[in-house]
């Protein structure tokens, strides 16, 4: 594609434009179609994903943007196996089969069960021998004394649901077949075994539930959340992805500060090398000759924005950057369609989120607007001084971020990260509350959005604002943007 950019965008971003508005063509926004694109074999109902930052994005967060529609990058501020169980756990959280599910002997204690019932939060299997996977029951929380009767050294086969009184199917049953059995029999959880008894998944009310009436959670073809998990491009990066890949990680972000680099080109080969299918996004860019560079060595999507967020100080420090809405068009002239760009960073209001899709994102990464929210990792600070509840954002160039990334690196690249000069900060935003309110205010107002463009989806909308962006948005004056965005 390769096209020169438009004078309208040079040195442009969010708060210069208003959308022109065009006659209304829905009767009502509640269902316009948000979905598009995160790579070529992912979609996502809500084109939101969260930041692979520390302050920002666990399995809690994960979680939660999935079943909203969207997806999150698990950061790698943190060992490779703590990463692992982070992504493990947005992956065993829901599925229309849990291919693996959790079992112990019949002659664990009772007070084995609860703690492992505490720190997965699940029901479990219980196998007749240590790693045998041969049914003998299914201990739920039900079955476990609540007030604690002073005899937890009991084996659990005295608790469980045995064998014989449980109802199980081979694994293949249809999901009309599981939710049969699951009402008619009034249960909540349906092993499946194999002719000699075997385990060999589960299935859970909840889960059929959540497959069945909630068609826009993203999710893999098993029922599973979908889920991302990012690395670095040198030390263990490698060994991480192949570990984080086994865990079920669907998609995996190669994530440093200047992405159209020398590091980057040998990292991506790397990567490709040993997973040459694996989904691969890569960042960060700013520029065409940035996404050219990317979509040349095989990323799947493009990650664009050098500077624009509120913890990267690159600009202020290095003068380096690109304004980003002119980074996102440029970015979208260089590789077009053929390559998804995620737009990260700079994004202080929903209808910023509609102009980066509008003028090329097929999705838009979040992170500050996302933090101080129950999922983002953290506790919350309460001020002293006037009451008001806080949570820790930081930048991933920070300090305090940069250290955390540096798991397994040897006492040379650990002194060079603490001789390099900051180029993040560490803030305090307010306490938002849980993620879902705020997922669901963005999808409104890019429903809103889209139907003042007279477009019936967001797919639509983007065509042909990008195909014509100069009909679509009007460049503001300083006076206009004061009227327009000064409240």
């Amino acid at each position: 594609m390769d096209r020169v950019i438009e004078p309208l965008f040079l040195g442009r971003t969010f708060d210069d434009f208003l959308l022109r508005p065009r006659e209304g063509a829905v009767g009502s926004r509640g269902g316009i179609p948000l979905s598009s694109r995160l790579t070529p074999t992912l979609d996502l109902e809500l084109p939101v994903v969260s930041a692979n930052m520390d302050s920002v994005t666990g399995g809690a967060m994960a979680k939660a943007i999935a079943l909203e529609g969207g997806l999150g990058f698990v950061h790698r501020g943190m060992s490779i196996e703590a990463q692992v169980r982070e992504v493990e756990r947005v992956k065993r959280s829901h599925g229309f089969v849990v291919e693996e599910p959790f079992a112990i002997p019949r002659s664990a204690t009772l007070r084995e069960a609860r703690e492992l019932m505490r720190r997965r939060g699940t029901s479990l299997l219980i196998e007749e021998a240590p790693g045998s996977r041969i049914l003998a029951g299914l201990l739920t929380k039900r079955d476990v004394p609540w007030f604690g009767d002073g005899d937890d050294d009991r084996p659990v086969a005295e608790m469980m649901t045995p064998f014989e009184r449980l109802e199980t199917r081979p694994p293949g049953v249809s999901l009309e077949e599981a939710e049969r059995v699951l009402f008619a029999r009034r249960i909540e959880k349906l092993p499946l075994v194999d002719g000699e008894r075997r385990i060999r998944g589960l299935i859970t009310k909840q889960d059929v539930i959540l497959h069945r009436h909630r068609p826009s959670v993203s999710k893999d073809t098993k029922g599973r959340l979908l889920v991302g998990a990012a690395t670095g491009a040198t030390g263990d990066y490698i060994e991480r992805a192949a570990e984080l890949i086994a865990a079920g990680a669907d998609v995996m972000l190669i994530d440093i500060a200047h992405g159209h680099s020398r590091v980057m080109r040998r990292a991506i080969e790397t990567f490709r090398a040993r997973f040459p299918d694996a989904p691969l996004v890569c960042g960060n860019v700013g520029t065409a000759e940035g996404a050219r560079f990317l979509a040349e060595l095989g990323a799947d999507a493009i990650k664009v924005g050098i500077g624009p967020g509120r913890g990267c100080r690159t600009r202020l420090e290095t003068a380096a950057g690109v304004p980003q809405l002119q980074a996102v068009r440029e970015a979208w002239l260089a590789v077009g369609e053929e390559v998804p760009i995620i737009a990260d960073g700079g994004v202080k209001a929903d209808k910023d989120v509609f102009l980066a899709l509008a003028c090329g994102a097929s999705t838009v990464m979040m992170g500050s607007a996302l933090s101080g929210t129950d999922e983002a990792p953290g506790t919350v600070i309460v001020d002293p001084a006037t009451g008001q509840k806080k949570k820790i954002y930081r930048g991933m160039t920070s300090p305090q971020a940069v250290l955390n990334t540096l798991y397994g690196a040897d006492e040379a690249d650990l002194q060079d990260a603490l001789d390099t000069p900051a180029e993040g900060q560490e803030i305090q935003v307010p306490y938002r509350g849980s993620v879902i309110e705020i997922l669901k205010r963005i999808r409104g107002h890019l429903r809103s959005a889209v139907s003042y463009t007279g477009c019936a989806s967001l797919a639509e909308a983007r065509e042909r604002i990008c195909a014509d962006p100069s009909a679509w948005l009007i460049p503001l004056s300083e006076a206009s943007r004061r009227e327009s965005y000064e409240r």
